[in-house]
């Protein structure tokens, strides 16, 4: 081909497509700079609410930002002439069979966004949820991470946790004990009360208000029951609950208040006392 041919394909080019590539490459300069503003938009925003965790702002403030660069390049191909209704089309389809091969991963990731904007729980706490219970050490978008008591690391799908009803020991700043003591039947219950009652005020980690309560809970097969009930921290909750329990048994010791065993009447009839006996 001679020189003044290719130059005429150029010019061709040039005048045909030039101002399409002008304009494909300004949207697409102008669509990044929107990606970029609108997800520190987004990310700005969120991070004036205490409730939204770093995982989830950076979550959405992607989510934003990726969004507007898929309409960027619909916009630059339909600059060109692509029919840009077909290519909706077939990533529809193909969004809607990832999404279904997907379904329990897509699943765990809306339960992980729902547990990072309603905070049922915060790192740290205790809790029981999903069948499982321990202390809270990390919720992202697929699972949530739990340490039992002696420090195993348990990993629940966030849908499992999302779906089923959770038990937040750390919830509240005070919890209640009960305690049930049994005394023998010919004991004094006046003054079983009474030192139980002296015994859980003289701990001060016990709350004033709601005040110590103590009261016959129940009379047992062998024995007549004592309830001790008492407020304190929620941090407390465990050492006061151990030492309170130590601390009944050996005020009962002193005072003479006896803890039965589980006893049994049998009565023999005549036949079997003669069997005996022989």
């Amino acid at each position: 081909m001679e020189v003044g041919g290719i130059a005429d394909q150029v010019v061709l080019l040039v005048t045909t497509y030039g101002l399409d590539v002008v304009g494909a490459v300004a949207i697409l300069i102008v669509g990044w700079v929107a990606a970029g503003w609108a997800s520190r938009l987004v990310d700005r925003t969120l991070g004036r609410s205490t409730k939204f965790d770093q995982t989830l702002r950076g979550f959405f403030s992607s989510f934003v930002r990726y969004f507007v660069l898929a309409f960027t390049v619909l916009a630059v191909l339909s600059q060109f002439g692509v029919q840009t209704a077909s290519l909706i089309a077939v990533f529809g389809a193909a969004g809607l069979a990832i999404g279904l091969a997907l379904q329990g991963t897509l699943s765990n990731v809306a339960a992980g966004v729902m547990l990072l904007i309603f905070r049922p729980f915060k790192v740290g706490d205790y809790v029981e949820a999903g069948g499982e219970a321990g202390t809270i050490k990390g919720i992202n978008l697929f699972v949530t991470e739990f340490a039992t008591p002696d420090n195993v690391q348990i990993l629940v799908p966030n849908a499992q946790i999302w779906g089923s009803s959770v038990k937040n020991y750390s919830f509240n700043t005070s919890r209640r004990i009960d305690l049930v003591v049994g005394i023998a039947y010919e004991d004094s219950i006046e003054r079983a009360l009474a030192l139980a009652e002296q015994v859980a005020g003289g701990d001060s980690r016990v709350h004033r208000d709601p005040a110590v309560f103590v009261g016959v809970n129940e009379l047992a097969d062998s024995s007549v029951n004592i309830l001790v009930r008492v407020w304190c921290d929620a941090g407390d909750y465990w050492g006061v609950k151990f030492d309170l329990t130590r601390a009944l048994k050996e005020k009962f010791d002193q005072e003479g208040i006896s803890i039965p065993y589980p006893q049994r009447t049998v009565h023999m009839l005549p036949q079997q006392v003669a069997a005996a006996a022989e």
